[in-house]
């Protein structure tokens, strides 16, 4: 069943709490990943001049209920989506369409072509749902750890305007 969030453009102010859901995702969410790999994908809550200066290049859309902020997305400028993240309590809720659809928004008005990510095990299901298709399985290090991801895209459609 589909909930209704506030959507919204995040600001500096908003970074804290979207490093909380950040962790919180990775952290304590369904995943199909180790414990061990998840401590080293995010070893604590994202903080400091490097994390605000990486959401200051893009658009990042968060999505709120009347008590927190539940979700956010972002896009660089040359279409890649960066983050995806959702709290466990708002998962399966349909958070992930509705942010998407906004950035998706955001993207075509800018003229993108193509929106791309690196995909994790859980994220590509709800990539693929959104019309994005694999183009490469990854495996990748972080934390001395190994991950198997998948870069994806979506292609602007000929007919789109």
């Amino acid at each position: 069943m589909m909930q209704k969030f506030t959507l919204g453009w995040a600001t500096r102010a908003d970074y804290s709490e979207i490093s909380d859901v950040m962790f919180k995702a990775v952290r304590t969410g369904r995943s199909r990943y180790t414990e061990t790999q998840r401590a080293a994908w995010v070893p604590h809550r994202r903080s400091g001049e490097d994390w605000d200066a990486r959401l200051d290049r893009q658009a990042v859309v968060l999505a709120r209920n009347p008590s927190a902020v539940v979700g956010f997305m972002s896009i660089a400028p040359d279409g890649y989506i960066d983050f995806a993240y959702i709290r466990p309590t708002a998962q399966r809720t349909g958070l992930f369409r509705q942010m998407f659809d906004w950035i998706e928004k955001h993207s075509l008005t800018r003229g993108d072509q193509r929106m791309w990510t690196h995909a994790s095990l859980m994220a590509q299901p709800a990539f693929a749902a959104m019309g994005f298709r694999v183009v490469e399985h990854q495996s990748v290090q972080i934390g001395g750890e190994t991950f198997d991801r998948a870069e994806m895209e979506k292609l602007r459609s000929a007919n789109a305007r």
